[in-house]
Order: structure tokens, then C-alpha cells, then sequence
């Protein structure tokens, strides 16, 4: 499974890659060659995007390295780094894409902006690359679901923003060739906010990954009710989520009959951990730390049992003596 993971994640790199490679020299040739600024500066996005294909391509490679003594769990936090590398770029994508459109708009306002109407066939390329990119937001974001690689969901809002981009340029041509030159940047404008919004929604997401962040509430529902089914637990008290890449690593803290032995203890510790690895594929491993169970925990709330994790934010103040 893990295999057919990445050979589905590193196909998504190579096809952004060689598509982007070809778009970024037919875009900025035909943007120089037809004298279409919006064409060269979608040639020269797609330029940048073979930037970070090639540095999301290295990380998907350096994640895929077994694990180590020094990276028990794997290197697979390589993902979430990648999927905060693209968030990066994605950003200060649009505020270069921002820039460039309030700069045009106060040219025209300021009367200092030249005009030259773009060959015809610029019009086709942007076509075509609203096309092509169609195919690739649809496909990539499918090996997304298929893989739940981040750094794959990243890509796959990268080719969205990359249609937005393409679509806006198609009109802004398209009006232009009529003499409305001025609908471009305005285009160009609207497009940054939006690849703007996506940016910070990858960085959002990937951050989480690396932060450790609690588990969800389905997440903590699913385990609750897997250990509703377990013999001997009276109560799950507490719960930690850890991801790394793909994977996640369960601390969780039970109940049982104070009166049972430790090795009757440990026993029930261990069907518990079998029972949530055989039936949670992404759980890498599960600790079980058990004791006594109290009145007080009886009958906790999702969110009693997340509280903890919650608030467990207490400085650390080492002591040291001499």
C-alpha cells in the first residue's frame, strides 16, 4: 500500500513537472513573440512552478526512507514540510500576481500605460492551458484523496489557482484584442485574493500536521467506540494524536478494575492496542498507558477526554543544582 502511495504521490510531482516545463516555454515565448504581457506572465508563473516541483519532488523522495534509530516513526514529516514549501510559493504567488495588477491599474489611471494588441494565437495558448490545467486540478486532487499525501492536496489547489490564473489571462487577452486592456489587471486582481486564500489555506493545514495538533472529535469517536468493545476497558480518560506524514502515533489512557493483576492489566493494554491498529490503517502505533479506574472519569464527554491535551501547556521550568 505504502509503495503504490508513493509511486501515486511522485506521478502527481512528474506530470506537474513536465507539463509545467512544457507550458513555461510555449507561454513566455508566445507572451514575447505575440506581445501579450498577460501570456509571458502566466509563462512566467509556470516558470516558478517548476521551481517547487522540483523541491516537492526531493522531499516526497527523502519522506519515502525507512525508518531509522534517529527517526523511529519514518521520515514521512518530509510531506508536511513539502505541502509548507508549496503554501509558501502559492503566497507570494499572489502578492507578485497583486502587485503586478495594482501596478498596471495606476499605469492606466495614471495615463502611462502602453497598449499593443496581442497576436491571435496568444488567445489559443491560454485556452489550451485552461484546458490542460482542467484536467490536471481534477486528477491530481484524485490521487490526493487516493493517497492523502499534503503534499499532493497542495498540488492540486496549485493547479486550481494555476485555472484561475489561465482563465483570468484568457479574458484579460480576449477583452483586450477589443481594446478593453484595463479588464486584465483587474482580472489579475482577483485571482491573486483568491490564490492569496488558498496559499494560507496550505500553510494552515501543513502547519497542523507538523504541531501535532489533538485529534479531531471523529477521530476520539472512532476510538471511543472501538473500546466500548473491548473486554476489561471501563472508561478511555485521556487522548493524544500525533502525526507523522500519513501516519499517526495514539497515546491514549484508560480505565479498568483496580483489582485485576498487572499482567491481567497489560493484557487487556494489548487488545486494545491490536484492536485500534487492525482496525485503523493510518495508526502507526498505539501506547496504552491503564490504572484504576475512578468515579470521577466515569461517563467523560468527547471533549472531557481531548481537555487534557488541550491544556497541557505548562511551561517547563528546569531546576538545576550544583
Amino acid at each position: 500500500m505504502t509503495h503504490e502511495r508513493d509511486l501515486k504521490s511522485l506521478r502527481a510531482i512528474n506530470l506537474g513537472l513536465g507539463t509545467n516545463i512544457l507550458l513555461a516555454i510555449v507561454k513566455t515565448t508566445f507572451g514575447i513573440l505575440g506581445h501579450s504581457p498577460a501570456l509571458l506572465a502566466e509563462g512566467i508563473n509556470s516558470t516558478s512552478d517548476v521551481a517547487y516541483y522540483i523541491a516537492a519532488s526531493i522531499l516526497v523522495r527523502m519522506a519515502n526512507k525507512p525508518a531509522d534509530s534517529d527517526h523511529p516513526y519514518g521520515h514521512r514529516q518530509f510531506e508536511s514540510i513539502g505541502s509548507l514549501l508549496i503554501g509558501s510559493f502559492v503566497v507570494a504567488t499572489a502578492l507578485a500576481v497583486f502587485w503586478d495588477a495594482v501596478d498596471k491599474v495606476w499605469d492606466f489611471v495614471d495615463g502611462v500605460a502602453e497598449f499593443t494588441t496581442s497576436h491571435p494565437f496568444a488567445l489559443y495558448v491560454a485556452l489550451a492551458t485552461v484546458m490542460i490545467k482542467i484536467f490536471l486540478t481534477w486528477y491530481i486532487r484524485k490521487l490526493g484523496r487516493e493517497t492523502g499525501n499534503p503534499v499532493v492536496d497542495a498540488l492540486a489547489y496549485d493547479h486550481r489557482n494555476d485555472l484561475f490564473s489561465a482563465s483570468a489571462a484568457t479574458v484579460g487577452i480576449f477583452l483586450g484584442q477589443r481594446g478593453l486592456p484595463w479588464v486584465d489587471p483587474l482580472a489579475g486582481a482577483l485571482v491573486a485574493v483568491l490564490i492569496f486564500r488558498t496559499g494560507l489555506f496550505i500553510l494552515r493545514e501543513s502547519s497542523t500536521d507538523l504541531m501535532a495538533v489533538i485529534p479531531s472529535r471523529d477521530l476520539a469517536e472512532r476510538i471511543s467506540d472501538l473500546l466500548k468493545t473491548i473486554d476489561g476497558v471501563t472508561q478511555m480518560e485521556e487522548l493524544q494524536a500525533h502525526r507523522f506524514g500519513p501516519h499517526i502515533v495514539l497515546n491514549l489512557t484508560i480505565g479498568i478494575n483496580g483489582a485485576l493483576t498487572v499482567y491481567e492489566g497489560d493484557s487487556i493494554a494489548s487488545r486494545v492496542e491490536e484492536t485500534l491498529l487492525a482496525s485503523m490503517p493510518n495508526v502507526r502505533r498505539v501506547h496504552v498507558h491503564y490504572h484504576p479506574a475512578e468515579n470521577e472519569h466515569a461517563n467523560m464527554t468527547i471533549d472531557e477526554i481531548l481537555e487534557p491535551a488541550r491544556n497541557n501547556n505548562t511551561p517547563h521550568h528546569p531546576e538545576f543544582h550544583e
